[in-house]
Formats: structure tokens, C-alpha cells, sequence
């Protein structure tokens, strides 16, 4: 009996000692599963890393922006190729501009606008220059128009450019993949810098002000009115029915040479203000720049050639503008010196970079 006993609590004792043991050894061995498990977080995953850039996977929204020289032109520079130097080139017309600094730049610019070799521009001097440098960018602008129509309407070629068109074009000239195009959505822009989202916003805004037959499409001199709205000939006959809503009191369409020297507003009551400051100047101006056969009277036709682009006065009055600001002895001409003392002034300017200046205008 005893030792049936003895072997009972034996047997007892051994189920308890291995309870005991198994009791401390779990927990033991769930800490040292969790401490592994920390450690293996915390290692950087290097061979995954390598494996991606071995494979060189293309994300969705990964891609390169490119800054264009204007709406339309050819590319330039990937955005940090760009040197702080030519920050104002950003619409140069010449692209043997690009790769020069802004000090060379003025200096070759006033090399060919000085004419007589006297190294000074005279007020004559650098309105020819600006002339130029205006009917050179216009006559490109619309040479280039028709062309890049074509090259947008495609979907389908009907001769009309749908906002989705120019909108596929626009994501496509600058790197987006297809898969990125056929899925975007207009609303939320994924994966698009804000200075790109800022972009298209402005391009929308022009495209409903170019827009005026329908809203969802443009035609060929409407596209003009858009990419380059200085060169389009229905936003000059706007300005002309502009002038004449201002000017022609009698509204016979004939603007006389007192209706635009003297201008005339009405008071609170039935009075009318005559303003006759710088009149004898604006008589001046009509007679040279507006009354082009010289007989009192200027028509439709000539209040046209009047507001263009290319007409003269534009590029005196800017010659006027930069002979003021920048000619520090006073002596009515501009030398070199003078011309980059003042660097942003011309970089920015008709001068040099009129697809800027003329696009920053409208």
C-alpha cells in the first residue's frame, strides 16, 4: 500500500514540475517571439529597394514636368535644369537665348539694335528694334497656329478643338503617361504639382474668354484667340468696338478727331465734364497713328490697324516707357550700362522677350 502511495505522489510531483516548467518557458518564449519580431521591423527593407530600382517600376503618378517656352512652343529645360540667371526667358522667341546668361543676352540684343554703331539706342533706335522684335513674333504665332490645331484635333478631326482635346494634349506634352491621361480626373488633379494645377485653372479661364461660339470647343481663330490673344483678329475688333462705345458720341462708327482728343463724362445730373488734359498730345496721336488717309474722320478699317499689335505706336510707347525708367544721365538715348543696370526691366520686356511681355499683358 505504502508504495503505491509513494509511486501516486511521484507521479503528482512530476505532472507538477512539468506544469511549473512549461508555465515559465511559454512566456519566455512569446517575449523572445515578440523582441524578434520588433527587431525584424526595424530593419530597412534594402533588398526590396533594390529590387524596385533593378526594375525600375513606373508609378501611376510618378512623372516628369516639363516648363514650356509659352503656351505652345518647344519644351525647355526640365524646371531644375533652370538657371535663376534666365528666369525671366520663360517665353523667349529666339532659342539661341536659352543657353546664355542675361548679361550676354542684352549685350547681343543691343549689338543688333544699334544700327548707326554710335553704342547708344535713341528713342527710334529701340522702337524699330521692339517693331521687329513685335511683327517677327506675331507673324510666328500665327504661322504656328494652324499647324498646332491640326496636331490637337484629332479626337475626332472636325475642325473644332473640344476642351478634352486640349486638355489630353496639355497632360501628354508633359510626361504624363497614357494609363494617366485616359484615367484622370479633371477634378482633383491626383498627382499633380499645384503649380500645375494653377496652370490648367488659368488655361480654363482664357479658354471661356476665347470661347464664343460655344463653350466646349474652339475654332481655328478662336485657338488663335487662346494660345496667343495679342495676334487674334476678333479680340482686336473687340478693342475697336470698344473704342467707338467710348469715343463715337454721334454713333455714326466714324471716330472724329475732337470726339477722341476731348474726352467727355457725364456728372450725377445732366452735367458733362470736358477733360482736356494732354489734348493737344492725343490730337497729335490721331493724326499720325489713327487718321491714316488724313481726312478728319477714322473708320472701322483704320481704328483696326490702330489697336494691332504691329502698329507703330505700340512699340514707340514702349521705347518711350523704357527710355524713361532706364536712362539715367538724361540725355534721350541709352547706352549699355544703362541697359544692365536695369536687367529685369528689359529681360521682361518687348525688346528681348515680347512673347513674355505680350502674354503677361493679356
Amino acid at each position: 500500500m505504502w508504495n503505491i502511495f509513494n509511486k501516486m505522489s511521484f507521479s503528482t510531483n512530476l505532472k507538477y514540475l512539468e506544469c511549473l516548467r512549461w508555465s515559465y518557458t511559454v512566456p519566455i518564449l512569446c517575449y523572445m517571439a515578440f523582441l524578434f519580431m520588433i527587431w525584424m521591423l526595424a530593419v530597412p527593407l534594402k533588398q526590396n529597394i533594390k529590387i524596385v530600382k533593378e526594375l525600375n517600376v513606373d508609378s501611376e503618378d510618378t512623372f516628369e514636368i516639363r516648363i514650356k517656352n509659352s503656351n505652345f512652343n518647344t519644351d525647355k529645360k526640365p524646371e531644375e535644369e533652370i538657371e535663376q540667371k534666365n528666369e525671366y526667358l520663360v517665353n523667349v522667341d529666339d532659342e539661341e537665348y536659352l543657353n546664355k546668361d542675361s548679361t550676354r543676352i542684352l549685350m547681343e540684343v543691343f549689338e543688333k539694335a544699334d544700327k548707326n554703331n554710335n553704342k547708344k539706342l535713341d528713342n527710334k533706335e529701340l522702337a524699330q528694334w521692339i517693331r521687329h522684335k513685335i511683327v517677327e513674333h506675331i507673324t510666328s504665332a500665327v504661322g504656328s497656329n494652324y499647324e498646332l490645331f491640326n496636331l490637337i484635333d484629332i479626337n475626332p478631326r472636325n475642325g473644332v478643338i473640344t476642351w478634352k482635346e486640349y486638355h489630353t494634349y496639355f497632360l501628354k506634352k508633359r510626361g504624363f503617361s497614357d494609363k494617366y491621361v485616359g484615367d484622370h480626373d479633371e477634378r482633383r488633379h491626383k498627382g499633380m504639382q499645384r503649380s500645375l494645377k494653377e496652370k490648367i485653372m488659368r488655361d480654363k479661364a482664357s479658354w471661356m474668354e476665347a470661347a464664343k461660339s460655344n463653350p466646349d470647343s474652339l475654332t481655328l481663330d478662336e485657338f488663335l484667340a487662346f494660345t496667343h490673344p495679342e495676334s487674334s483678329i476678333t479680340n482686336q475688333l473687340v478693342l475697336v468696338d470698344e473704342l467707338f462705345d467710348k469715343f463715337d458720341r454721334d454713333g455714326d462708327e466714324l471716330l472724329t478727331e475732337n470726339e477722341f482728343a476731348i474726352l467727355q463724362t457725364e456728372g450725377n445730373g445732366d452735367e458733362t465734364l470736358i477733360v482736356r488734359q494732354d489734348e493737344n498730345e492725343r490730337r497729335a496721336e490721331f493724326r499720325k497713328t489713327i487718321d491714316l488717309n488724313g481726312d478728319g474722320k477714322a473708320d472701322r478699317r483704320e481704328l483696326l490697324h490702330y489697336v494691332a499689335p504691329q502698329s507703330p505706336r505700340h512699340s514707340e510707347h514702349e521705347a518711350e516707357a523704357l527710355l524713361s525708367l532706364a536712362d539715367n544721365d538724361h540725355d534721350g538715348m541709352l547706352s549699355l550700362d544703362e541697359i544692365l543696370a536695369h536687367p529685369d526691366l528689359f529681360l521682361k520686356s518687348k525688346m528681348v522677350d515680347t512673347a513674355r511681355s505680350f502674354h503677361d499683358e493679356f
